[in-house]
């Protein structure tokens, strides 16, 4: 059965992501960009044979979400996979369900911090952004390879994203599976904390050793500084295609520098707070 990393984008989904592939997928803990694969991001594309001729892409996804996911488990393993879709449900097709999740970790992030990583990772100006995580109907299209084969920017696929607090909202009140949530902050702050607990959370589902060795190594490989540099010198999948070649442009782009109280207009945060304040202020962020 699949365990979710989910998160709206540019919430830390990718450094959470590669703690764990660290983990999960080397010998000790040392992390480098190809052991991504192993944790892939769902597609609805992944299973081919579901194709179907809906003129409304929408339905035409949706449709296969369960069905990919019921092809996803033949095999009764655990799958760690990423998503940024939101917990819904469109035109009658829910995006999962109890038969084919086992868990769910979702990791939030304060949306005043999210629109600057949004603004520079999708090349759009602070009112565009801000657009973009009060959407209530905002999807993505996505623009990278899953599973080694090209994978279209068009209505082929899709991830329904809505809004930052609907996002948000939407995982939060599952109750048919087991849910973790935890905040980029956090993880910022205590990563061997956090981390830890992530990992104890992933042994209900998973059997495996902890090794406090091994987490070191991986806290170590895959922080901030670090990713960056193995970006500069290797180049990632992630990277926007807009920005290659361009050294003031990365995914991994300001790190703690990405600071709200310095980088965004108040007139742009105040719109935040009055729209997000009741998720804000139960996380802590009001």
């Amino acid at each position: 059965m699949i365990i979710w990393l989910t998160s709206y984008p540019k919430s830390g989904n990718t450094w959470l992501r590669s703690l764990l592939c660290s983990y999960f997928f080397s010998k000790n803990g040392i992390f480098n960009f190809k052991q991504l694969e192993n944790i892939q991001q769902f597609s609805s594309r992944l299973n081919q044979t579901t194709d179907n001729k809906d003129s409304n892409y929408q339905n035409r996804v949706s449709k296969n979400w369960i069905s990919t996911q019921e092809f996803i488990n033949k095999d009764k393993k655990i799958h760690l996979m990423k998503t940024h879709n939101a917990m819904c449900t469109i035109n009658g097709n829910s995006f999962t369900n109890k038969y084919n999740t086992r868990a769910c970790i979702y990791i939030v992030r304060d949306p005043r911090n999210v629109v600057t990583s949004i603004s520079n990772h999708y090349n759009l100006g602070l009112p565009e952004a801000l657009d973009f995580i009060k959407n209530k109907k905002k999807i993505i299209f996505p623009e990278k390879k899953i599973l080694g084969k090209k994978n279209f920017a068009d209505p082929k696929d899709f991830n329904f994203i809505s809004s930052w607090s609907d996002h948000y909202s939407s995982w939060k009140n599952i109750s048919i599976f087991p849910i973790m949530i935890l905040k980029y902050e956090d993880l910022e702050k205590d990563t061997n904390k956090v981390f830890l607990s992530t990992l104890k959370f992933l042994s209900n589902f998973m059997k495996f050793d902890i090794d406090n060795k091994r987490v070191k190594n991986c806290i170590d490989s895959t922080n901030f500084e670090t990713l960056k540099q193995m970006e500069d010198k290797e180049g990632f999948n992630e990277t926007p295609d807009s920005f290659k070649g361009k050294n003031e442009k990365r995914f991994f782009h300001l790190g703690k520098k990405n600071n709200w109280r310095v980088l965004l207009d108040k007139k742009v945060s105040r719109d935040i707070e009055e729209n997000f304040k009741k998720e804000m202020k139960f996380l802590g962020y009001l």
